[in-house]
């Protein structure tokens, strides 16, 4: 594990080359341009909003602002993890001519597919603080537990892109399956609404590993809260977890990449 590390080390700089092609391909002739990066929140933010009009209209509630923000700070960090295993599942049979010719770690590529929408990310991210800065938002020191949250979710979504590429490269209709995961999982993650609103179903969504992190940074930006220990304990072990297995599993298969192609 040490010497795939530091092999890792010595390419970084092919790993930053990779992660600016694969910003520069992305928006490559696009009319909005980094524009796209605020699209995909801005359209979860928009049906959870019409979900929670929907819900307090059926109560006889009134819909409170922070509930938005709430959804909008949720929907950010969705559609970091979406894309970053969307494009990292895709990244090694995108990149086939380079897997089968030039010796290289390979990981380089799904780990560059995260970094780049990790970019998108940070894009979306500035245009939600000016947002909830015209509703009225202000922060608090609540905030700063944003910065280890974040990277427990870049480490989550990272293992689950180097299993899922290598996965993807030996057998093709993983990519169909990712799809059809990350279609329906926002239902069974708090994204669109808070855990507790399933009353004795909160504990079954926390055991989602994204879940803690999502409910962590709501509590940490809009609730000024701190997040839950344990819960987040338990989405760092997983992360953890992922990432380790994920990283040897394709180490493992790397010598097969080029006889797979």
């Amino acid at each position: 594990m040490k010497q795939y590390v530091m092999d890792l080390w010595r390419a970084r700089e092919l790993l930053v080359m990779l992660t600016w092609r694969d910003i520069h391909i992305k928006y490559k002739q696009s009319v909005m341009g980094f524009l796209w990066a605020i699209l995909m929140p801005g359209l979860i933010v928009a049906a959870g909003a019409i979900i929670r009009v929907g819900v307090a209209n059926w109560s006889g509630k009134s819909v409170d602002i922070r509930d938005i923000e709430s959804v909008m700070v949720r929907a950010v960090l969705w559609a970091f993890i979406v894309g970053g295993v969307r494009f990292g599942t895709n990244s090694l049979t995108g990149n086939t001519n380079l897997v089968s010719k030039i010796a290289f770690p390979k990981e380089t590529f799904p780990l560059a597919a995260v970094i780049s929408n990790l970019v998108d990310f940070g894009v979306s991210l500035s245009a939600l603080f000016v947002v909830l800065l015209i509703l009225g938002w202000h922060p608090s020191v609540h905030i700063l537990y944003f910065i280890p949250l974040l990277l427990v979710v870049v480490m989550f979504t990272s293992g689950l892109a180097l299993l899922l590429s290598a996965a993807n490269l030996f057998f093709r209709d993983v990519k169909y399956l990712v799809e059809i995961f990350l279609t329906y999982a926002i239902f069974f993650t708090p994204v669109l609404y808070e855990a507790e609103m399933l009353g004795k179903w909160q504990k079954t969504v926390m055991f989602n590993p994204f879940s803690p992190l999502l409910e962590g940074v709501s509590r940490v930006v809009i609730d000024h809260r701190t997040p839950d220990f344990l819960w987040t304990l338990y989405s760092a072990a997983a992360s953890m977890f992922f990432l380790v297995v994920g990283y040897v599993y394709f180490k493992k298969l790397e010598a097969r990449f080029a006889e797979s192609i």
